[in-house]
């Protein structure tokens, strides 16, 4: 009897030990379920932070500063650097101050004030307001260090140097959920929906100038209202000629009738 009370407590036991042993187990499991969902959050929020940077002279587009990539990026990046440049060449005195440009899965962000451009390289998914707050930062620096100096630079990358401040304010951008992203994405929202958003196929795709493919678009703009009002217009005149004759005979008999009746 008492070996078979053990063996019940062993059986028991031996239970509970397969029970702490399955806790344990499935723990570890939900543990490393929960740590991959967290790297790959991690990893959406980095490939959404800014990937490439370039400062350049709006009026000839000479490159001064910009983002230096490790190689797997660089190799990943070749194309749209290609079209940054060729967006900052096509810039002219009457281009845009800011503007963004889709390009598939990424869209290109500039700035473009007092002779210097200042382009980032972002997914769309990637907050708007946080990527002009990014090129604001970079702007005020820029302009504090090399403002007097950039009409003299002559050959390109004159202030690459500059690319550790853009590696350290790149590092606050990377998660758009922080208590500082947040707040500054609450901030004049109005602002965004002032700037113009253009397609990368219209802006280079014919290899005009930036401002050419800006001042087509006002005008496309300025024709489609123009229309508007002439349809309104013409609606306008149509129930005229449809409903005028028979108000005016309504109009009539109700005045011959006052008259009479008065």
């Amino acid at each position: 009897d008492g070996g078979g009370g053990d063996g019940g407590g062993g059986g028991k036991g031996g239970g509970g030990g397969d029970l702490i042993a399955r806790s344990v187990s499935e723990t570890r499991i939900l543990g490393v379920r929960v740590g991959f969902r967290r790297s790959s959050c991690d990893c959406v929020c980095l490939q959404a932070m800014p990937k490439f940077t370039l400062i350049a002279r709006a009026s000839d587009g000479l490159h001064l500063a910009a983002s230096m990539e490790d190689e797997k990026d660089h190799r990943t990046l070749d194309q749209q650097k290609n079209q940054a440049k060729k967006i900052v060449k096509q810039l002219g005195p009457s281009s845009p101050a800011r503007m963004t440009i889709e390009a598939g899965a990424s869209s290109f962000n500039y700035i473009n004030q007092d002779g210097v451009c200042f382009l980032c390289l972002v997914d769309k998914t990637y907050p708007k307001r946080l990527a002009f707050n990014y090129l604001e930062e970079l702007q005020k620096e820029f302009m504090k260090l090399y403002r007097d100096d950039v009409q003299g630079a002559s050959r390109p990358y004159a202030f690459i140097k500059f690319d550790t401040f853009i590696q350290k304010t790149k590092r606050l951008y990377v998660d758009t959920r922080t208590t500082r992203n947040l707040s500054k994405m609450n901030e004049d929202l109005n602002d965004m929906t002032k700037i113009m958003t253009q397609n990368i196929q219209d802006v280079l795709g014919r290899g005009e100038r930036l401002e050419s493919v800006v001042n087509k678009a006002t005008r496309l703009r300025d024709d489609s209202s123009k229309y508007a009002k002439n349809a309104k217009y013409l609606n306008t005149q149509a129930l005229l000629r449809k409903y005028g004759p028979i108000v005016a005979v309504l109009t009539l008999v109700c005045g011959m009738l006052w008259w009479r009746f008065r």
